[in-house]
């Protein structure tokens, strides 16, 4: 068994056996069969594999996920569920503080404008002793009393998880719902200075994105000492008997509603109540929000990928397979490669397809004419070749004056021969290229015909046949107009004049009539000749064709009727000859009264 592994300790492409050698005389090399009710699961991991390859799939599903994702984190940024959220805390806070300052004004303020004083005492003054003010009214500095305010705030406060704080009419902090501790007692001790642990990465990072999302213009939460409650706006207007809201963001991107509200009685205010949220009370909810919207985007994206995914398919599949075949078609690998038929899909694939597969048929049908062509060349030319070696090769054996005439002659005959052959070939070589080169131009019809039908009648070829040309639609010069090349269409006409003149009897006449349809414009040579064989009018247009009876072999090349086919079809027209139909003769059947030929251009 040979080792055919490479360096690298894969397998070499020969020994990849593809599904075609499995299902054939190779069965026994497969792998096992347990593997097989798997291979729709190859197959498409194949599929995505080559799709993710794909340059116009991972551009198609980048911009719609871009574009996905642009909406989401739109929505995440601009999304009003935050500030609705906001408004609506803030408003039932302040009916929440209302309520509050309320009870407090109403069961936790002191007394201060009636004095209790015990009886017993009255009987026990002597002359000119007065009654003093109670104990525990001689240290009483504020009309609020913290002990009877505690209970009362921490039944209130403590099922709403809001912070209350309780300022007096100075802006001093009496109570904070932080301090509370048990039935409402206050607590009072001094902590020991926080450990402040640095964040890590991951926190940071959240801080940052929610401090980005939240911040916007909001102002910075600060917590200020329990002598600064003016510092805050809200508490400073309470002070001055308006209730007051504020929205701010702490160090750590976490929203911060505050709301404070005047604690009066019979319109004396006696301080202030503020009630702020949690550092994360609606940032929970808020998140919550994101977190759904989030998921929502999560869903869309997998559909999106999904959805791009199989409309790649349907756009880099067809594209790669037509590549590949534009490649083969390069290189060449067999004799005629086809290109995929997309055309039902009526699309843009659809569309390329078509044109490819057109451009590729013209692309082998032109292979094809310049292979037969240059045969038809090699074999053109080395009849002449054949017979001016043969006659020079006996030159010199010749051995009367006539025979080496006759040879010369035979050598002069060739070598016309070849330079007729040579010409018409580099002409015909050269015409496509030229077509293409040149643009096309307006060629007035009346014109030309008219110059070459005087031209003919000068010359009248050495058979005084002369020419007759007419005009028949309308009478105006723009009317015979073509877009084309002048010195092209006017060597059709002159071959085909040429071609009738030579089969013409001395004395007759040519026949040229120019007619004008609605669409295009006809151009009609007739002779009075022979005619064309009916086996010769399929081959007539063919290179190097000739059927010439009464003249001696070699004198055309036939390339003149092949030649204009090809100037009359990059004109976009046609070209066709017919035999016309002369009176019946004894025995009842038609006769031939000439050849017609009929050019057929596009205005």
């Amino acid at each position: 068994m040979l080792d055919r592994t490479q360096p690298d300790g894969t397998l070499s492409a020969d020994d990849v056996t593809t599904p075609a050698v499995m299902d054939g005389a190779a069965t026994e090399n497969a792998p096992s069969a347990s593997w097989q009710p798997f291979g729709w699961l190859r197959r498409f991991g194949q599929f995505a594999f080559a799709l993710s390859f794909s340059s116009l799939t991972r551009r198609i599903v980048s911009l719609n996920i871009a574009g996905l994702l642009a909406l989401v984190a739109s929505i995440l940024y601009l999304s009003q569920f935050r500030a609705g959220l906001i408004d609506a805390r803030a408003q039932s806070l302040l009916v929440q503080a209302e309520i509050i300052a309320g009870a407090i004004a109403a069961s936790a303020t002191v007394e201060t404008n009636a004095i209790t004083i015990d009886p017993d005492k009255l009987a026990d003054l002597k002359t000119g002793e007065t009654v003093s003010a109670p104990d525990e009214l001689s240290g009483l500095d504020f009309p609020i009393n913290p002990e009877r305010v505690a209970p009362v705030l921490r039944r209130l406060i403590s099922p709403t998880k809001t912070r209350a704080r309780i300022y007096d009419r100075d802006g001093v902090l009496i109570l904070d719902s932080r301090s509370l501790y048990g039935r409402g007692d206050v607590l009072r001790f001094e902590l020991p200075p926080p450990s402040v642990e640095k964040p890590g990465i991951a926190e940071r990072t959240m801080i940052a994105i929610r401090t980005w999302l939240n911040r916007g213009d909001l102002p910075l939460y600060t917590e200020l000492g329990p002598e600064n409650g003016n510092g805050y706006q809200e508490v400073a207007h309470s002070l001055t008997g308006q209730k007051a809201s504020m929205v701010r963001v702490n160090d750590r991107g976490e929203v911060i509603v505050s709301v404070a509200v005047p604690v009066q009685r019979f319109r004396a205010i006696h301080g202030s109540l503020m009630l702020s949220t949690q550092g994360d009370d609606i940032d929970q909810m808020v998140t919550a929000e994101r977190l759904a919207i989030l998921k929502v985007g999560g869903v869309a994206s997998a559909v999106m990928i999904v959805l791009s995914l199989a409309l790649a398919s349907t756009i880099a599949g067809p594209v790669r397979r037509l590549a590949d075949s534009a490649e083969r078609v390069r290189r060449r690998i067999r004799t005629r490669v086809e290109i995929p038929d997309f055309t039902g899909r009526r699309d843009e694939i659809g569309h390329l397809s078509g044109a490819l597969r057109d451009m590729t048929s013209a692309l082998y049908n032109r292979i094809e004419a310049i292979e037969m062509f240059a045969a038809d060349v090699a074999h053109e030319l080395k009849n002449p070749l054949t017979s001016l070696r043969s006659a020079v090769e006996t030159l010199p054996l010749a051995r009367t004056e006539n025979s080496r005439a006759r040879l010369l002659d035979v050598i002069e005959h060739d070598v016309k021969r070849l330079d007729r052959l040579i010409s018409d070939i580099s002409d015909a070589s050269r015409l496509d290229a030229e077509l293409q080169r040149q643009d096309t131009a307006p060629v007035d019809l009346r014109s030309l015909l008219t110059a070459l039908a005087a031209a003919a009648n000068e010359t009248r070829r050495g058979n005084n046949v002369s020419v007759d040309l007419r005009f028949e639609g309308r009478g105006s010069v723009d009317s015979f107009c073509v877009p084309g090349h002048d010195s092209r269409l006017g060597q059709v006409v002159s071959n085909l004049l040429s071609n009738a003149q030579s089969f013409s009897e001395p004395g007759s006449k040519v026949r040229i009539t120019c007619r004008n349809r609605r669409s295009n414009i006809e151009i009609i040579v007739d002779d009075d000749g022979p005619g064309i064989r009916e086996d010769a009018l399929s081959r007539i247009f063919e290179r190097f064709y000739t059927d010439r009876p009464h003249q001696g072999f070699g004198q055309n090349s036939g390339l003149g009727l092949s030649i204009s086919k090809q100037i009359v079809e990059a004109h976009g027209g046609r070209i066709w000859a017919e035999n016309r139909i002369g009176p019946v003769d004894a025995n009842g059947e038609a006769t031939v009264a000439g050849a017609r030929f009929t050019v057929r251009l596009p205005t």
